[in-house]
């Protein structure tokens, strides 16, 4: 009871700004409403600093309803369905994936770029923007500036990518007759879903093709987030084995320092696996999937009013340079693979 006293004005606060950024992403879904709380609470709190009285509320938002909101995200993961359909792009993902980690490792050292907004930016350019930020950021114990500029990054090139790339495909000679390569195209050189979607619409109202871009994309999308799993598993592990050896001899519980929210989130999706397997629609499991994004969209709050964003700009400079490499690598390698593969 004294931690819900204590934590409920900020929460509070955290829905208020949620509410309407909800609406208006639904109404910009290029923009998307991650990014319009993110921003609102960077506005609210240069002109009002959070209090006292609301900072345990709003901490707690950032860290923990972020956590719930991954593992409600498990839900919307039916692992057999994702790679029986999306297994012809699966050498192209995993080929940009490979290729934006490894850009972000070689900058994060070329350029002495801090570790976490790296892995940041390295993860969202590779997997699925938002989403697999606010996977990775309480699994390597980012704070909220971290965050709000691995976030502001990837917002950049999504809305980029989603103007540009419809134009950039007809420019380099995707069929037009056929929203295959384009949707592959689409599914692994766009960061976030928002953004993958508009493109591919995009594509299939230049060429009246209904929405079979926007389908092939879409399955290619979801089969590049299941990369978040992987990823954030072998993250977690390499933390706790760091923070063992950084406690010296001391005693260390393991339950303090692994995030297990992360295997929460792998056994929701494994659960929505076998249930979807044995004849439960999908469905079922579609509340999870939006209560989960509205989640995501308080924790942004969250993070927007723990955020200076005058700091954010002065900083700001290397983490974009690493996300337009990442950008731009993952692009070639997706375009290079199609044409090895005979895709285009």
């Amino acid at each position: 009871m004294n931690k819900l006293k204590e934590n409920y004005k900020g929460i509070l606060l955290c829905l208020v700004i949620a509410l309407p950024s909800l609406l208006l992403g639904k109404a910009f879904p290029i923009i998307g409403g991650p990014v319009i709380a993110i921003l609102a609470g960077m506005v609210i709190t240069l002109v009002f600093p959070v209090t006292d009285g609301l900072k345990p509320g709003v901490t707690f938002t950032s860290k923990k309803i972020l956590q719930y909101a991954v593992i409600l995200l498990g839900f919307g993961l039916n692992l057999s369905v994702i790679l029986e359909t999306g297994k012809q792009s699966l050498p192209i993902i995993l080929a940009t994936i490979s290729a934006s980690l490894l850009i972000a490792y070689l900058l994060h050292k070329a350029m002495h770029i801090p570790s976490k907004i790296s892995t940041l930016v390295g993860v969202g350019s590779s997997i699925c923007g938002g989403s697999a930020i606010a996977a990775t950021a309480p699994v390597i114990d980012a704070d909220d500036e971290e965050v709000a500029q691995a976030i502001s990054v990837i917002f950049f090139f999504n809305v980029l990518a989603a103007v540009i790339f419809p134009h950039f495909g007809a420019l380099v000679g995707f069929s037009q007759t056929s929203g295959e390569a384009f949707g592959i195209f689409a599914g692994t050189a766009v960061n976030d879903t928002s953004s993958v979607t508009a493109a591919a619409s995009t594509w299939d109202n230049m060429y009246q093709l209904g929405s079979a871009t926007l389908d092939k994309a879409v399955t290619v999308k979801l089969t590049r987030t299941l990369a978040i799993i992987p990823i954030t598993l072998v993250l977690a592990f390499f933390r706790t084995k760091k923070e063992k050896e950084s406690a010296g001899g001391n005693k260390v519980s393991l339950k303090q320092i692994f995030p297990f929210f992360i295997l929460y989130f792998v056994a929701a999706s494994v659960i929505t696996t076998i249930a979807v397997s044995l004849g439960v629609p999908s469905s079922l499991f579609s509340p999870f999937k939006e209560l989960s994004k509205f989640f995501i969209i308080m924790a942004m709050a969250a993070i927007g009013l723990n955020t200076n964003i005058v700091k954010l700009i002065k900083t700001g400079g290397k983490p974009i340079v690493m996300g337009l490499c990442c950008w731009a690598g993952i692009t070639g390698v997706s375009l290079l693979m199609q044409r090895l593969l005979g895709i285009w």
